[in-house]
């Protein structure tokens, strides 16, 4: 390939556009790397209507990747205790087949389960929808969205009638009153941020209202932060409502009109006085004042968040309750205003829309729904019942059901849940008891291949075609652009090809990715996520385009249809909603806090989350030099106040015990994280550190509604320990002979 790509990003969920140039450009030199291996130059895409242009540093390196530590060819082993030995793909797959084969006439469809990840393209997603649900009879698909964004799902859903950011990026510049909680913006979408950031900095009317027990880079920005003790979220929001319910700063008009449940609201309210809310948050009774404020003196609110809200016990009820705010101003369905969650994955929206979840079916259908089964059975040619109005495991439950035998054949894709899972350990242990587990990713060795009976080579970003929607619901075609190394295939291809083997070959007869988008967006016309009207064609000559896109619209050369598209950057805007009747709901919930409080024994909230350079478990951006060095170890944020009464000093080793695990880490003493409260990053695992796995910490209990887990907090207790850091994380050498070992283990 001669000429550039424009593609998307595929870190996180801000969907950043891409221009990827070949390594050798005429007349210019080669640029390689320290290997040698020629690098794609990477470099923001002005056109691309999100970004304008704009990259982090993970989007700039992401091609230094590509040629490191690939996985290339199948690979397959009897048992855990032996190495891989390669094989043909037609080995591989007809053990595959066999296997599920035997697993349908011994345990059933449900014997069966894949784990798959917002790191699928849509046609990925689709096709493993198709097959698990739709013919092998099992709603026991999940992917690793459930811990990301399950909870925003959840709460749209029993909010407005369906699932759906109804905001839009341009809303970033048009807000009055920004308010961001549980979001590290700043550096888990830069450049979010960064469009948020300008616009604040340009306006002094503007306000930013940042809610975060750490004082991050988001927060020192902001001109109101709100250091609020761990679960406590729901009081704060019922604390804003009792104070806007106070000074009649609603619309009453809107609330009968257009909601309903508000007098139920009304009443859990009243019991959230401002000086009990502050005493239970923590925070100052005048800055909780100033915070509601600002909220009723906004034309135009803006929310934004992520899985400070969305990982909690209460995470629904945190969503629904937060919207609850937006519903009593009608801060919804206009510029610069609504409740905007911001996806963890690049593909986690479109995950949601292809029905990438064990309770959803594409098309934004529910699957304990029996007309949505019905649907979805016609729509695949399959007989009445053959899709069970009843929700499959979540990716935890699928580790439970391997401890008690339940699962017979696990499919995992695209993520690293040897790492990621909550209370990790108990996770490893239940992977290495699975009787027959398929893996299929673009590297090794990972954490969760050292659990795999057979490893499948998969094509990543830029080595396949499929498309991919972000935050704001805009849909970006990402073209392959460059050959898949080995026998390495895309993950779509996988999944067709190991359903025409088990003979359902009229279905799953496509061949391409754009075959595969044609199909999938039938089933969404009528739906509240329409991508009827879209095709590869269209996105490749258009450029991104945004949903709704109804097959009913002009042609591609109309104005009529541009403007029509500028319209419908924001759902409700008629303030009808989802619902049979077009109201909105109001949630009554009281809070509940953590799941786990603090106690006499582990008398500490740990809180997790992501650093600006590295992504997830660093598959990725643990082989990219520049990242490495400006996030090289692990460590453990401890207030000044803790570290003396514990005698911990910067960089002495503190080791942190819950009630699931125990993990060490260098002590980083700050000020920006509140007393009793310490904070991990959660990229580090076997491969990368020694007994830094944040996830041996967490629990795996989960809220009710979304089934996510409470991964943002647990109860620890701390203890310095007097061995050398250097022993504990190792030199680089160190490291690096232990992945090699790994890959000695083919």
């Amino acid at each position: 390939m001669t000429n550039s790509a424009k593609t998307l990003c595929p870190y996180c969920g801000v969907g950043c556009g891409l221009e990827v140039l070949p390594p050798a450009q005429p007349g210019k030199p080669t640029n390689r790397d320290s290997q040698g291996t020629p690098i794609w130059q990477v470099r923001g895409d002005r056109s691309h209507p999100s970004s304008q242009g704009k990259v982090c540093v993970k989007g700039a390196t992401v091609s230094e990747s590509l040629d490191k530590n690939r996985l290339k060819y199948p690979m397959m082993r009897d048992s855990l205790d032996e190495s891989f030995r390669r094989v043909s793909w037609d080995e591989a797959l007809e053990a595959i087949v066999h296997r599920i084969q035997t697993v349908l006439q011994t345990q059933g469809p449900d014997g069966l389960s894949m784990y798959g990840s917002g790191q699928f393209q849509t046609e990925d997603y689709y096709i493993a929808q198709k097959l698990f649900k739709g013919f092998l009879g099992t709603n026991n698909f999940d992917a690793n969205s459930r811990l990301c964004m399950s909870s925003a799902v959840a709460g749209y859903t029993q909010s407005f009638g369906s699932d759906g950011p109804p905001c839009c990026y341009e809303d970033l510049e048009l807000t009055d009153c920004a308010f961001l909680i549980g979001t590290n913006t700043a550096e888990c979408h830069p450049i979010v941020f960064n469009r948020l950031r300008q616009h604040h900095k340009q306006n002094r009317k503007v306000k930013m209202v940042v809610v975060d027990p750490r004082r991050t880079k988001t927060a020192e920005v902001a001109d109101l932060h709100l250091a609020i003790k761990p679960g406590t979220d729901i009081d704060l929001f019922n604390g804003i409502a009792h104070l806007l319910m106070r000074w009649g700063t609603i619309d009453t008009y809107f609330i009968d009109e257009c909601t309903q449940n508000f007098p139920a609201y009304a009443e859990v309210i009243s019991h959230y006085p401002p000086e009990l809310v502050a005493r239970n948050c923590e925070i100052r009774l005048d800055d909780l004042e100033t915070a509601a404020k600002y909220w009723a003196k906004s034309e135009r609110v803006l929310s934004l968040w992520s899985m400070g809200m969305n990982q909690s016990s209460e995470g629904t009820a945190k969503v629904r309750t937060l919207i609850n705010l937006h519903l009593m101003t009608r801060n919804i369905g206009k510029p610069g205003a609504g409740p905007f969650s911001l996806t963890g994955q690049p593909n986690a929206m479109g995950g949601r829309e292809a029905g990438g979840l064990a309770n959803i079916l594409p098309g934004y259908r529910v699957i304990t729904n029996p007309q949505h089964c019905a649907e979805m059975e016609q729509f695949w040619g399959r007989p009445p019942g053959s899709i069970r109005p009843q929700r499959g495991l979540t990716g935890v439950e699928m580790m439970r059901a391997l401890e008690t035998g339940d699962i017979g054949f696990l499919w995992i894709a695209a993520t690293n849940p040897a790492v990621s899972m909550p209370d990790v350990k108990r996770t490893q242990e239940a992977l290495r008891r699975s009787p027959f587990t398929v893996y299929q990713d673009a590297y090794y060795p990972t954490e969760t291949s050292e659990y795999a009976h057979i490893l499948l080579p998969a094509a990543q970003w830029s080595e396949k075609t499929g498309v991919m929607t972000n935050s704001e619901r805009v849909v970006t075609l990402c073209p392959e652009f460059r050959d898949p190394p080995g026998e390495a295939r895309p993950d779509w291809a996988v999944l067709a090809e190991v359903g025409r083997r088990l003979g359902f070959v009229e279905a799953f007869r496509f061949n391409s990715s754009a075959e595969v988008f044609a199909e999938f967006v039938q089933c969404t016309e009528g739906r509240p996520c329409d991508y009827s009207g879209l095709s590869h064609d269209r996105l490749r000559q258009q450029g991104p385009l945004q949903w709704p896109y109804p097959y009913q619209w002009p042609s591609p050369e109309g104005e009529e249809e541009k403007e029509q598209n500028r319209t419908n950057k924001r759902l409700y805007t008629d303030l009808r909603f989802n619902t049979p009747d077009g109201r909105a709901r109001f949630a009554a919930y009281h809070s509940k806090g953590l799941a786990e409080p603090p106690d006499t024994d582990y008398p500490f909230i740990l809180t997790t989350g992501r650093l600006y350079g590295h992504w997830h478990t660093q598959t990725r951006t643990g082989h990219i030099p520049k990242i490495r060095k400006m996030h090289p170890t692990p460590f453990i944020e401890i207030h000044p106040r803790d570290a003396a009464r514990f005698k911990i000093e910067e960089n002495s080793l503190v080791e942190v015990r819950s009630r699931r695990g125990v993990a060490r880490f260098p002590a980083m003493i700050t000020e920006a994280i509140a007393p009793g409260t310490v904070f991990v990053p959660m990229h580090w695992g076997a491969l990368w550190a020694d007994d830094a796995e944040a996830n041996a910490l967490t629990h795996p209990i989960a809220c009710p509604s979304s089934l996510q887990p409470e991964l943002k907090a647990c109860a620890v207790q701390l203890e310095k320990v007097t061995i050398p850091t250097g022993s504990l994380h190792g030199e680089p050498s160190e490291l690096d002979l232990k992945r090699n070992q790994a890959l000695t283990r083919k």
